[in-house]
């Protein structure tokens, strides 16, 4: 276990930052990969976000193995329990978790030696599918990463210069969380909207190829629907709150649903090209998840899970868009559901 003079006399120290609500087993399983790692000089902070089922116990029988803290506070949402346990952590960067995530034995080296040759104030890396992983986990992991169904926009071996870190894996240095405030109130979101204006504070970001995690999302078609709409669904707030930052790609998932239509109503007039076109594309995604996932019914469930991600996000963000351009008023007043109440911080 790192002590805390050790801890604290290092050039880089580290805090991992793990908000959770109601998931115990899955604390286990990312405390078990944080004893793994090849490097022992951090701390862990578990925030408990007002749980009825609490990781408490877990916590405590790592208590010999990490340096870790533990604390409870009244359910305010993941944004304000990252900055809850930001605020109450001593390295001078945070690591800021999801409690569904894994990380490989040399997580934070990768982390430690690309700080080291690089000046970077926030960073993230990209999710991966561990072979443990069931179908469906890995066929929504591959719509979620691949080129083929986002651009790359969640990082790739060719990094972008204006990274957007998740927050399921995501670093900031204390400085740039003390000029920032952290993160704001908007969900989901938060993540985008800490990222623009960090780099309206002259911050810089970057994304860490070699600092993955394995993101165990526990989730079902209904949830992967209703997830994707909700980040559909704040997108255009962001882009009108930020307009600067505001991108075309942003409209590819909404282009793609009326595409769709445009499709089906030329398909009944006897025009077929359209509907061509998006099986030859579904062929493409098919046949690329089964060259990189090496299963038949994992390639399979991309195809669904694509259009469940490309309708959802879509339908979400056109439904924004309308209602954006019909009033003025403030975006928690016409968005309470994408707004959590202001909490303990």
């Amino acid at each position: 276990m790192a002590s805390l003079f050790k801890l604290m006399t290092m050039n880089k120290t580290f805090s991992f930052i793990i908000p959770i609500y109601n998931r115990p087993e899955e604390m286990k399983e990312l405390l078990d990969s944080l004893c793994n790692q090849d490097t022992d000089v951090f701390e862990v902070v578990v925030v408990e976000d007002g749980s009825t089922n609490t990781s408490e116990k877990v916590v405590a029988s790592f208590k010999d193995r990490l340096s870790i803290s533990y604390f409870f506070k009244a359910n305010s949402g993941p944004g304000a329990s990252r900055n809850f346990g930001m605020k109450r952590a001593k390295g001078n960067y945070f690591i800021i978790l999801d409690s569904d995530c894994v990380l490989p034995s040399g997580y934070l080296s990768a982390v430690e030696s690309y700080l080291a040759h690089h000046k970077v104030d926030f960073f993230g890396g990209p999710d991966a599918a561990d072979n443990s992983f069931s179908i469906l986990q890995k066929a929504i992991n591959f719509t979620m990463t691949s080129f083929l169904t986002t651009a790359g926009i969640r990082g790739s071996a060719k990094a972008m210069q204006k990274f957007e870190p998740r927050s399921f894996n995501m670093g900031i240095s204390k400085e740039a969380f003390l000029s920032s405030g952290g993160f704001g109130r908007i969900h989901p979101g938060e993540d985008p909207d800490l990222s623009i204006r960090l780099w309206e504070l002259g911050y810089v970001s970057s994304f860490i190829e070699k600092a993955f995690v394995f993101h165990k999302r526990r989730i079902s078609w209904r949830l992967f629907f209703k997830q994707v709409h909700a980040f559909g669904s704040v997108r255009p707030i962001l882009m009108k709150q930020y307009p600067k930052y505001a991108k075309p790609i942003f409209w590819l998932p909404t282009l793609f649903v009326l595409f769709i239509l445009l499709g089906v109503i030329l398909g009944l007039l006897g025009f077929k090209w359209p509907l061509i076109l998006l099986g030859g594309y579904f062929g493409l995604l098919f046949v690329s998840a089964l060259i990189k996932e090496v299963s038949f019914f994992v390639a399979l469930s991309v195809v669904p899970a694509f259009f469940i991600q490309m309708f959802a996000y879509g339908w979400g963000f056109l439904k924004t868009k309308i209602r954006l351009l019909q009033s003025n008023k403030p975006f928690e007043e016409m968005f309470p559901n994408l707004y959590f109440k202001k909490g303990d911080e």
